[in-house]
């Protein structure tokens, strides 16, 4: 799998990287992140595109191998990267809001740490 991301206002690098499937992609709702609390925040996650009408798109989950620690759980969404908030935060999806940030991509080691869409 080729995971390329498109310098925009989300994420202001680009990039093009290289990921082995180990499974299948699935749709996303949240994921949990260890950056701003040592317990762990769930925040929302969605893809985004460059889309200016309309740029929210899904973000997904796929097993990966990782040379480093063999296997992970990549998270991408659109040529823009994703979108996080806390879940606390209930407000529309936005590049000026101050409670949102974005992403090239996550790369998680637990799939505790991932919330899947409901099929």
């Amino acid at each position: 799998m080729f995971l390329e991301i498109e310098h925009s206002e989300n994420f202001e690098g680009s990039l093009f990287l290289r990921f082995k499937e180990v499974g299948l992609a699935k749709p996303l709702m949240q994921v949990k992140l260890y950056e701003r609390s040592i317990q762990g925040e769930w925040c929302d996650v969605v893809g985004w595109t460059d889309n200016e009408a309309d740029p929210v798109c899904p973000a997904f989950g796929q097993p990966v191998e990782d040379s480093g620690a063999g296997l992970a759980y990549l998270v991408f969404g659109g040529m823009c990267g994703i979108r996080i908030r806390p879940v606390e935060i209930k407000e529309p999806w936005s590049l000026e809001s101050p409670y949102q940030w974005g992403e090239s991509h996550l790369l998680l080691a637990d799939i505790g740490d991932l919330r899947f869409q409901e099929p």
